[in-house]
């Protein structure tokens, strides 16, 4: 039965959904690892069906200012995928691709920005293209746009995107660990409804 709202899932599609995020965020550790020479692994991911304020909260609060990386995707999958960077991980990358680190998001200059969006794609496309592999579908990505903002704000583009759809916003994702340290970042991605259902068809728990 194709689903509706983001609540309707039941617990072996989510549950699926946890494993396509563990193989996806794994792959975008992987990269961000490579990247920066140092040993970065996820945690366990989360697949959270939430409403717009949970879902903010669950990223650390309305007016927390973060960087977010989002890219648009389309082709067999329509939706969002964000990254979501706070001023730790923000730092991580700045110290080991530049030399140098900043106090507060103000001092993002643009060559800053630029090593924090070509991060946060290469993080997505990591994702991505493992979500591509297992599924066996084709997704195009569009160009990275990049934010500094309260993530209240951050995240309603997704909700503006696709609140017509649902009142609930599905999120699968979870935090880095970087050389044994924990940091509060987030990769999530969010499908349409009709990507959604066509990526449980593809993957074997949903017949229609």
């Amino acid at each position: 039965m194709a689903i509706k709202t983001y609540d309707q899932m039941n617990s072996l599609e989510i549950d699926t959904l946890r494993e396509i995020g563990s193989i996806g965020t794994g792959n975008a550790a992987t990269a961000l690892s490579q990247m920066l020479g140092k040993e970065v692994r996820i945690t366990l991911p989360e697949v959270r069906i939430m409403g717009y304020n949970e879902a903010i909260e669950w990223i650390g609060g309305p007016e927390a200012v973060t960087a977010g990386v989002l890219v648009k995707m389309s082709g067999d999958m329509g939706g969002i995928m964000l990254s979501v960077q706070k001023l730790e991980l923000v730092n991580i990358i700045l110290e080991t691709m530049l030399g140098q680190s900043i106090q507060d998001y103000e001092e993002l200059a643009e060559l800053e920005r630029s090593a924090l969006i070509e991060i946060g794609n290469i993080m997505i496309s990591a994702f991505v293209t493992a979500l591509s592999g297992l599924a066996g579908i084709d997704v195009n990505l569009t160009v990275p746009a990049f934010a500094v903002d309260m993530q209240g704000a951050i995240l309603a583009v997704p909700m503006a995107e696709y609140g017509g759809m649902s009142d609930y916003l599905m999120t699968i994702g979870g935090n880095f660990v970087c050389d044994g340290k924990e940091v509060p970042s987030h990769l999530m991605l969010s499908p349409d409804l009709r990507s959604l259902n066509f990526l449980l068809r593809k993957l074997g728990v949903s017949d229609e």
